[in-house]
Order: C-alpha cells, then sequence, then structure tokens
C-alpha cells in the first residue's frame, strides 16, 4: 500500500492512479504539517503574511480584518472556480490530487491536517473534482484548476463518482466525508501550486512509455517483414555513439528480434563474392523509417526520461507561496509557484511523442505502398485489386492524425500573455502545455493502432506466422482477436479504436 512520506516517484502514481491502491499518509507528516499550520498560525499575528492576512495579487496591498481572514479563503476559492471547456479526466485529476497532497505534506505550505485527511479519502473512493481544461496561465501555478479541486474539499461544485458527474455535497452526505477545515490559508495553500500542469504531465510521461514501447515493437516487426540486414542495430554500431537512448533502443529491438527467422546477416549475402552483379534487385540498405529506428527514438526515450526527473523533483517540491520553514522560524515570500519547469518539459514530450507518430506515419506509409517494398500489394490489400481497398481509407486518418500532431507540437512555453492587472507579467502555460501534450499522446496511439493493424494484416499476407520472432507473434495474436483478416471491405474504424483502446491500457512486454 503506497504512503505518503514526503516523496513520491513514478511508481507510486502509477499503482494509485492506474492500479487503483489505496493511499495512506504516514504520521510523521502530520505531525510535520500540523507544527507548520501551528508555527504559522502564531507567527502571522501582528505581521503582514501574504495569503492570510492581505488580499491576492495585485490586491495584497489591502490589508485583511482578523475578522475577515477565514471568509477571504472562501472567497478565494469561489471567485477562481471559473474554468471552462471540457471537464479533465478522472484519472488525470486524480494525479493532479495526488500531486498536491504530496506538495502539502512537506509541511511548507501551513494548512490544516484537515485537507491531507480529506484529500486521502477522496483519492481512495476515486472521488474526482469536475476540473475543466481552461483557465490554467500556469504562474501562480493552476490557480483556476486548483480552485475547483479546492470548491470540492470545501463541500461545494461536483465531482464525478461511479461514472456519474453528482453534487459534492450530496457524494459527502453519501460517504459520511466532512470538508476540509479552513482556519488560516487553505485556499492559497491549495490553489498556489502546479500540481494540476503536474498531475497531468506524469500522467502524459507514463502513456509515452507504453507508447513508445509499441513504436519498437512495430519497427521490429517491420525489419522482419522486409527481411532487413539485422547490423543497423548492432551492438557493435551503436555503441559507436554514445547516446544512452540510441543503444537501448537498439538493445530493446535486438531482444525483440532474437528468435526471429527473418532479418537476416549483411556478410552472409553481400560480404561474399558479387562479381559479375552491376545492379543489385534488393535494396543494399532500408529505407531510413526501417534502418534508423535507434537514431530515432533514441532522443525519445532520453527526452522521456528527462521529463520524467523533472515532473519527479517538482512534485516532491514546494510549490506555493509564500513558503513556510518551521526550523528557521520564518516565511519566505516568492515564486516557487511558477510553471516553467513543467511548461518547457510537456513541450519537449510533445515534440517526441510528434515525431514517434511522424515515424510511425512514414512506416505505414512503407507498408501501403507497393512501389516502395516490393513485395505487399497496394495498401496491404487482400482482397480483389480495384475492387476492394484493403487499408486505403485508414490511411488518411492516420495522415491528418500525424498533421495534426505537427502543428500541435508547437511550444506553449513562449506563449506567455501578462494578465493579473500585470502582477503575472510573465506566465508558463504550463498548463495548457501538459493538456496539449495529453491530446499528441493520445493522437500518437491512434496512428500506431492503425499501423499495428496494417502490420497483422501484412504478415498475413506474407503468411509470417510461423517465421516472426515469439514477441511479434504476440502482437499478431493480440491484434487478431480484435480485428480479424479481412479480404472483403469493412468498417474500421469500430477495429482501429479497439486497438487504440488495447494498447493505451496494456503494457507491452520488455
Amino acid at each position: 500500500m503506497p504512503e505518503i512520506q514526503g516523496t513520491l516517484g513514478i511508481d507510486e502514481f502509477y499503482s494509485i492512479i492506474f492500479d487503483g491502491e489505496y493511499l495512506t499518509i504516514n504520521n510523521e507528516v502530520f505531525e510535520t504539517v500540523q507544527k507548520s499550520f501551528d508555527f504559522l498560525k502564531e507567527f502571522s499575528k501582528n505581521k503582514v503574511i501574504y495569503g492570510v492576512n492581505t488580499g491576492f495579487g495585485p490586491m495584497a496591498q489591502y490589508k485583511i480584518k482578523d475578522a475577515e481572514t477565514i471568509q477571504l479563503q472562501y472567497n478565494l476559492i469561489r471567485s477562481h472556480a471559473s474554468g471552462t471547456g471540457n471537464p479533465i479526466p478522472p484519472k488525470y485529476v486524480k494525479a493532479a490530487m495526488l500531486a498536491r497532497l504530496n506538495t502539502l505534506s512537506l509541511g511548507n505550505s501551513g494548512v490544516h491536517t484537515s485537507v491531507l485527511e480529506v484529500m486521502t479519502t477522496l483519492i481512495n473512493k476515486d472521488i474526482t473534482p469536475l476540473i475543466y481544461e481552461h483557465g490554467g496561465v500556469g504562474a501562480s501555478g493552476d490557480l483556476v484548476q486548483l480552485a475547483h479541486l479546492a470548491l470540492v474539499l470545501i463541500g461545494e461544485g461536483e465531482v464525478f463518482y461511479k461514472g456519474e458527474l453528482r453534487n459534492t455535497l450530496e457524494v459527502f452526505k453519501e460517504e459520511g466525508i466532512s470538508p476540509i477545515k479552513v482556519e488560516l490559508r487553505e485556499g492559497l495553500g491549495l490553489i498556489n501550486g502546479t500540481s494540476v500542469m503536474t498531475g497531468i504531465g506524469i500522467v502524459n510521461t507514463i502513456y509515452t512509455r507504453r507508447l513508445l514501447e509499441w513504436m519498437i515493437a512495430c519497427s521490429a516487426a517491420i525489419n522482419e517483414i522486409v527481411e532487413a540486414y539485422d547490423d543497423h542495430l548492432s551492438e557493435d554500431l551503436n555503441s559507436t555513439k554514445r547516446h544512452r537512448g540510441q543503444r537501448e533502443i537498439a538493445r530493446a529491438m535486438r531482444s525483440h528480434l532474437k528468435d526471429s527467422t527473418l532479418t537476416r546477416k549483411r556478410e552472409h549475402h553481400l560480404y561474399t563474392n558479387n562479381e559479375g552483379v552491376s545492379v543489385f534487385e534488393e535494396k543494399v540498405q532500408e529505407y531510413y523509417s526501417l534502418r534508423c529506428v535507434p537514431q530515432i527514438l533514441g532522443p525519445v526515450l532520453d527526452t522521456l526520461n528527462n521529463v520524467e526527473r523533472i515532473l519527479i523533483e517538482e512534485v516532491n517540491s514546494a510549490n506555493d507561496n509564500p513558503i513556510v520553514n518551521v526550523a528557521k522560524k520564518q516565511v519566505y515570500h516568492g515564486g516557487n509557484f511558477h510553471g516553467d519547469y513543467i511548461s518547457l518539459e510537456m513541450d519537449k514530450l510533445k515534440l517526441v511523442v510528434a515525431k514517434m507518430s511522424m515515424l510511425a506515419e512514414r512506416q505505414l506509409n512503407y507498408l501501403l505502398n507497393s512501389k516502395l517494398n516490393d513485395i505487399l500489394p497496394p495498401f496491404v490489400n487482400l482482397g480483389k485489386l480495384g475492387l476492394n481497398f484493403g487499408m486505403q481509407g485508414v490511411q488518411f486518418t492516420a495522415t491528418s492524425t500525424t498533421a495534426e500532431n505537427q502543428m500541435l507540437s508547437n511550444p506553449m512555453y513562449v506563449h506567455s500573455i501578462p494578465n493579473n492587472n500585470d502582477n503575472q507579467d510573465i506566465v508558463s502555460m504550463g498548463t495548457n502545455a501538459a493538456l496539449i501534450t495529453k491530446k499528441v499522446v493520445e493522437n500518437a496511439f491512434e496512428v500506431i493502432a492503425i499501423e499495428m493493424i496494417t502490420v497483422v494484416q501484412a504478415i498475413e499476407y506474407l503468411k509470417l506466422q510461423k517465421k516472426v520472432s515469439s514477441k511479434t507473434k504476440e502482437m499478431y495474436d493480440a491484434v487478431r482477436k480484435i480485428v480479424p483478416p479481412f479480404k472483403n471491405d469493412t468498417v474500421m474504424y469500430p477495429y482501429v479504436n479497439e486497438v487504440k483502446n488495447y494498447i493505451i491500457n496494456h503494457q507491452n512486454k520488455k
């Protein structure tokens, strides 16, 4: 059972968000948070502490009367719960909640311990706040989106529960949950931070790693289908480059192909006596989409690993304002809520995911174009040419979706727009970056799903089921359970959606 102790990693996020494991909080965390709350409550007497006895943002110049400080917190939450657009799916919201819970558990925020208790209960019971996509500029953190979380914690707003959108207070009454106690700065402590962009970002990295594994599998399978020479995957060749990602991708592809009977050794064919040959009928080297996979996916892997590292650093950081330091008995005002780290990493991630979708589209095109591959019928058509169309129609979908990814991969990081009476004069747009990356990842799964169906159709046409590697055969069998071999034209969209759903929800075996 995962436990909040002030440090969370990807494994804990996966077990809670994807596997639904229950979460507990270490008693020492409660003690730390209580000490932080007690200190801030005493320290703020007769002092000006932002967000405790002042207004917010450019309104910080206004001193708040002691009798109105609690109302101030409620006003902040209600006024900023102003998101619009599509609801963020519960899985991503749950990740954001976990990220916020972990940040608050560090004891640098001065919130009441009831915040930790209620958030843990909501996570464990799969009660997720309604949070909208639009509203965050990622500077004072995810103010608008986190305000929707805070709104639920005070017993207001709406939640997703058992697949339905429900009134929060009704669900709380059914489950015996009491709202948090607003006693000091719970409003600001909840909404001032980068937890929504970070939570979405962590889910994005988990899906991207899964996507990369399927991309490796497809790339290896295509090398089998065309009976490619295997030296472009060799350790000797790839070790001459010092990039870890390239070496790992080549190793993974070699592992995938270790029991294949289809890939060939160059020394058995081209390093022999070729006297009298002026033109080679077979390709001496494959096209780049087949031959340069380690060099293309290597940067993807290296980038993904670095993005994941930055996200985990952020989720284990105090990212609100002000920062409470009990040990030094001091409160520091600054800008730890600024989301530039996450914004930049999300832009990097969507770039490499878009490149993956481009690689998948090119590999798909290679299989569909008989003039390129010289071994398959046009569009891997198993029926009657001219009368039937094979994979012709679905290629348009892959091309269109890839083009959208290319457009969406433009950066958000440099799209700062000043707002908040120019108090927030340079912002991160980190939440937008994370949400657009989410879309790019989802798109890439669509393209790879179409490629996988085509790979399986090609294996079917060439009757290679007993010659491909055991890992390619596993992929073949999994797709064949969803998509039967077809010669006659059939409606493709249900199959594409089912394969997409399969590869999103199943980890490919390494």
